[in-house]
């Protein structure tokens, strides 16, 4: 029997089964970072990077990385929600 499927659908099981899930899952909160955290966050943001299931968020301004400490799980939240799945597990402000 043969079943068909969309391309769409071709390529979510694709990335759902290789390596390169993580790297666009990447590349998608850097395009939606000043979305989801707004853009004064996003201004003084240097770097945003997922490895490992932990967000990772660069930063060089010290009351930004002390406010962004006092909203990881409401980062978690909204960075899964915007990734349409259970992505991140935890966030590191470095």
């Amino acid at each position: 029997m043969d079943t068909e499927i969309s391309i769409g659908e071709a390529i979510s099981v694709f990335l759902a089964k290789s390596r390169i899930r993580g790297a666009m899952q990447a590349v998608q909160i850097t395009q939606v970072w000043s979305q989801l955290m707004g853009t004064t966050i996003a201004k003084y943001t240097d770097k945003v990077e997922i490895k490992n299931s932990i967000l990772y968020i660069h930063t060089n301004v010290a009351p930004l990385k002390q406010e962004l400490s006092y909203q990881k799980q409401h980062i978690v939240d909204r960075v899964n929600e915007a990734l349409k799945g259970k992505v991140i597990k935890d966030v590191v402000i470095r």
